[in-house]
């Protein structure tokens, strides 16, 4: 077997939490050792120039239109985009046109997948029929089929009888669920966050207790249950001494926020700016900065993009009719170098809930520079500036709130078991 070693690199490793030079040396598409003496001899040599080299992405809650709405995204144009994102492994999710709700349809995707793309796709599947909420999916089946976890997405369960057999029967097969924290009669219909920016532009909005409401609920059913669960997204300050308290009390929950959420706030909508129309609606500055600090202490486990692609026709409507959500495979790692250069946060701990957590909570090999673990990798120059032209993206859809925004840090390779599947122009 070939080796290849990168020499001059500055390497981030998330499990050990240290930021140094060194050197890390791949064989047979796995990584064999890593050091900061003198380095071994290889096959290949990759002078990576004092940039920095860290696990390969892994993004839990991506979006890819297949089936149904293949003009808003492909498996082909997704996996490019997280390629050029640093994203190594898609975890996508089953929201689409019909719903992944049966093995049928799970292997087709599967098979889509790793036919059209160069990146891992690990997809997820939904707990109920349809996402509707009423009948559970064959949970055993589906995880036979390759389904990492279970979830509704945004369509939150709103008989807690249904959730709390889905949850039972997850338990009993060691299955992930995955869920919305939001109290769905409080949240249908808002666009925004309440306050007083909402009540001057006039836009339907959902108080923050939402969130805490549904968490409250969700953590209430895993007492009863025992179940494995991560939230997909915690958004608000309000939400958060609820997750603390679980967490301590030993209850198996793991929590998630979006890179929008941590880099921008409901002022960011101005004058009805539907690019920047999400689900959950952007926050106030505070709860921005409470969840920030939350993922640098640990409480919140995971950062993805929640990647969600919208064509033009569905954006280009008044802020209240526009659909939700906002395209972010390659803005994912720039995005979260602001929070690097603002000192918010370190380069070991944004790989930890960008790569290593992720890993972990779904039982996959890779978030790690660890001997052994597959050779998924990621190459940046976190310092590299640039501005953000949404018509350069690879995704079929250009629906970034980002457009136009002066950026810092570029990914310059990618690499997946090993091979490169991305090399900055």
């Amino acid at each position: 077997m070939t080796t290849t070693l990168f020499t001059n690199a500055r390497l981030i490793d998330p499990e050990a939490g240290t930021d140094a030079p060194g050197w890390l040396l791949i064989e047979g598409g796995a990584i064999k050792a890593t050091g900061a003496g003198e380095a071994p001899k290889a096959d290949t040599t990759v002078d990576c120039g004092g940039k920095c080299l860290a696990p390969g992405i892994v993004d839990i809650g991506v979006k890819v239109c297949e089936p149904g709405e293949r003009h808003k995204e492909s498996y082909r144009s997704a996996g490019l985009a997280a390629a050029a994102g640093g994203v190594t492994t898609m975890v996508t999710r089953p929201d689409t046109l019909p719903s992944i709700d049966s093995p049928e349809t799970l292997e087709f995707v599967g098979r889509r997948a790793n036919a059209a793309g160069p990146v891992n796709v690990r997809p997820m599947a939904a707990l109920t029929k349809g996402r509707e909420g009423r009948e559970m999916t064959e949970i055993g089946f589906l995880m036979d089929a390759g389904a990492v976890a279970f979830t509704d997405c945004d369509n939150v369960i709103s008989n807690t009888k249904v959730f709390q057999r889905a949850l039972t029967y997850a338990r009993s097969l060691g299955a992930l669920v995955i869920a919305h924290p939001q109290e769905p009669g409080l949240s249908t219909g808002a666009s925004a966050t309440s306050g007083k920016f909402a009540s001057l532009r006039g836009i339907p909005a959902v108080s923050p207790m939402a969130e805490r409401m549904g968490i409250d609920r969700d953590i209430a059913l895993l007492e009863m249950t025992g179940a494995r669960y991560h939230a997909d997204q915690i958004t608000t300050a309000r939400a958060l001494p609820a997750l603390e308290r679980a967490k301590r009390n030993g209850l198996d929950i793991t929590a998630g926020t979006s890179i929008h959420h941590l880099t921008l706030n409901e002022l960011d909508v101005a004058d009805y700016r539907t690019f920047f129309k999400v689900k959950p609606p952007l926050r106030s500055e505070e709860d921005r900065q409470a969840v920030v600090e939350a993922l640098r202490t640990g409480l919140i486990d995971t950062l993805s993009s929640m990647h969600t692609p919208q064509d033009e026709e569905s954006k280009r409507l008044p802020f209240e009719e526009a659909a939700s959500g906002a395209v972010a495979l390659e803005t994912l790692l720039p995005a979260a170098m602001r929070l690097y250069h603002a000192g918010d946060l370190d380069l070991p701990t944004l790989f930890r809930a960008m790569a290593l957590n992720p890993a972990k909570r779904l039982g996959l090999p890779g978030g790690r520079l660890a001997k052994g673990t597959p050779a998924d990798l990621v190459l940046f120059d976190p310092d590299k500036p640039f501005v953000m032209d949404r018509s350069t993206l690879r995704s079929k859809s250009k629906n970034t709130p980002f457009d136009g925004q002066r950026m810092q840090g570029r990914v310059l390779a990618t690499y997946v078991g090993g091979a490169q599947v991305y090399e900055a122009e």
